[in-house]
C-alpha cells in the first residue's frame, strides 16, 4: 500500500484535472460541434475546442459563434445602482442573468440556457426567423437583441455582450436560410 501522502497527492492531481475552471466565452474561437449523444474535450488545457462524436456518419458539422452569458457590465452597474432600495429589484434581476444564463449562436440555431441547472433550453434555427432587433445599452458596450420568429414570438436577449457582431451574425445566416424578411 503506498504511502499517505502519495494517496493524497495523485487524488488531489486527479481532482485538480477534473475540477478546472473554463476560460470566459472568446468570440474568436470556433468551436465544432455535430449532432450527438456524448462529448469530449480535446487534450489540451488551454484548448476551447468541444468535439462530439457524430452519430451519424455523414452529419455536418455545427460551427459556435457565440457561447456566453450576460455581460459583466451589466452586473456591475446594477450591483452599484443597487444601492439605492429602488433599483434593488433591477440588481437582483441581474444577478440572476449573470449567473443562470447561457446564449448560443451557432451555424444551425440559437439556443438560450437558463435555470438553476440549465434544465430550460430553448433552440430555434435561423429558418423560423423573421427579425433581428438590437437595443444598445450602456452607451453601446452591450445590448437586447430581440428576434422575431415566424409564428410572431419575441426572444429577447439580454445584456448581450458584442451585440451588434451577434444580431449581424444572426441576420446573415437567416438570410442564407432565406428566412429574413418573410412575413
Amino acid at each position: 500500500m503506498p504511502p499517505p501522502s502519495a494517496v493524497t497527492a495523485s487524488a488531489s492531481a486527479a481532482a485538480s484535472s477534473f475540477v478546472r475552471s473554463l476560460p470566459p466565452p472568446n468570440l474568436s474561437v470556433q468551436t465544432t460541434l455535430r449532432p450527438s449523444l456524448s462529448l469530449k474535450r480535446s487534450a489540451g488545457c488551454h484548448s476551447r475546442r468541444v468535439v462530439a462524436r457524430a452519430s451519424a456518419s455523414g452529419a455536418a458539422a455545427e460551427t459556435v459563434f457565440f457561447d456566453g452569458g450576460a455581460h459583466f457590465g451589466d452586473l456591475a452597474a446594477n450591483l452599484v445602482l443597487g444601492l439605492t432600495l429602488l433599483w434593488l429589484p433591477l440588481t437582483l434581476a441581474s444577478v440572476t442573468r449573470a449567473l443562470f444564463l447561457r446564449y448560443r449562436f451557432t451555424s444551425r440555431r440559437v439556443t438560450v440556457i437558463s435555470g438553476l441547472s440549465g434544465e430550460d433550453r430553448t433552440d430555434f434555427p435561423y429558418s423560423s426567423v423573421r427579425e433581428v432587433v438590437v437595443v444598445p445599452r450602456f452607451i453601446g458596450e452591450w445590448g437586447d437583441i430581440v428576434i422575431t420568429l415566424k409564428d410572431g414570438t419575441k426572444v429577447d436577449l439580454r445584456s448581450v455582450p458584442r451585440f451588434r457582431e451577434v444580431a449581424d451574425y444572426c441576420r446573415k445566416m437567416a438570410a442564407a436560410e432565406g428566412a429574413l424578411g418573410a412575413r
